[in-house]
């Protein structure tokens, strides 16, 4: 696979791509993309947005969140997946910036993967809606790259890697938000691959 069939291909995805709100798109402060990403974590976005507005009127910042009852916000963020793991980290998140960064959001990766409930993906999807060039892998990515073949490693980080010297810098904030409203708007998997076929097959 070289570059620009890559880019080709990838700019056809886009054309096709639908245009629904993403759980870490849109918020107005770092704190709230960064919790709504927290929270997106194997949950539907819509879902997550949602219940994220309800916390945020509440618990707009650090601050307010560090000082909640933890079974006030489990019962706001109950249709969330693992809601109660989740509001021990995000409570412990908002702790730990208070603490470390003045109740501030870094935008520095290691500063980021160092804080309760962010991993590679979460650190990495925050940072692109913050307008940092890099690449999230999620089921999406991972998926969809794998069948164009920009990558044939069966490891997410490796993929990553693969991605990034296959796209120019100013494409890698873009793969991740474009790769997942695909595969969220084209949910039947023999939909999905037909349409990768013919981006595949296309001359």
């Amino acid at each position: 696979m070289n570059s620009q069939t890559a880019i080709k291909q990838f700019n056809e995805i886009n054309k096709l791509k639908g245009n629904m709100r993403l759980a870490a798109e849109k918020w107005p402060i770092r704190f709230q993309t960064l919790i709504a990403t927290i929270l997106s974590a194997r949950s539907l976005d819509e879902t997550t947005i949602k219940t994220c507005k309800i916390l945020f009127s509440k618990y707009p910042d650090a601050k307010y969140l560090v000082k909640a009852n933890i079974s006030e916000v489990e019962k706001i963020i109950r249709p969330i997946n693992f809601y109660k793991n989740k509001t021990k980290s995000i409570i412990n998140c908002s702790k730990e910036l208070i603490e470390r960064y003045d109740g501030k959001v870094p935008l520095v990766y290691e500063k980021l993967i160092g804080l309760s409930g962010i991993g590679a993906k979460t650190a990495n999807v925050f940072l692109s809606e913050q307008g940092k060039k890099t690449l999230a892998v999620d089921t999406h990515v991972y998926n969809i790259s794998r069948y164009l073949e920009w990558s044939n490693s069966k490891k997410p980080e490796k993929v990553g890697e693969d991605l990034k010297k296959l796209f120019p810098k100013n494409y890698w904030k873009k793969i991740n938000p474009t790769l997942v409203k695909f595969g969220k708007k084209y949910t039947s998997r023999k939909e999905k691959n037909s349409i990768l076929d013919n981006i595949k097959n296309k001359k």
